[in-house]
């Protein structure tokens, strides 16, 4: 079945997983979604991930969660660019996220990147999610 929203939807697998205490959770790999790990991995929010074949020939992403003291590292993860409204913001625009506890994903020209990396480099671009 199509996914119309795939970071949507890998962004709602970690989450219920994390609320069912789970190690591990498995989503179907693309390239946005690698870099959206990526991100997600530099800032200490996941453990890991691996991409492991399919018969499809697509892949999935397997994503080690974090747990600290058998509490969630992730406490909120919010999709905020959805795909029937889209969020563009330039670099003096995108938010800190409370108060620069949390992290904000970013889609730009230069990369997908936390809004710290953006602000260095100087650009803006599509929000894609927030994290604290």
């Amino acid at each position: 079945m199509p996914v119309n929203d795939p970071i949507g939807d890998m962004l709602t697998r970690i989450r219920n997983s994390q609320m069912r205490g789970k190690s591990t959770v498995s989503t179907p790999a693309s390239t946005l979604r690698g870099r959206v790990l990526d991100v997600l991995l530099s800032e200490g929010y996941i453990r890991g991930y691996e991409k492991n074949p399919t018969d499809n020939g697509q892949g999935e992403f397997v994503i080690s969660l974090k747990y600290y003291e058998g509490t969630p590292v992730i406490r909120e993860i919010k999709r905020v660019s959805k795909p029937g409204r889209r969020v563009y913001m330039g670099v003096k625009e995108i938010p800190s996220v409370r108060n620069g506890l949390g992290v904000s994903i970013v889609s730009t020209p230069k990369g997908v990147m936390s809004d710290a990396a953006a602000r260095s480099a100087n650009v803006g671009g599509e929000v894609l999610c927030t994290v604290f």
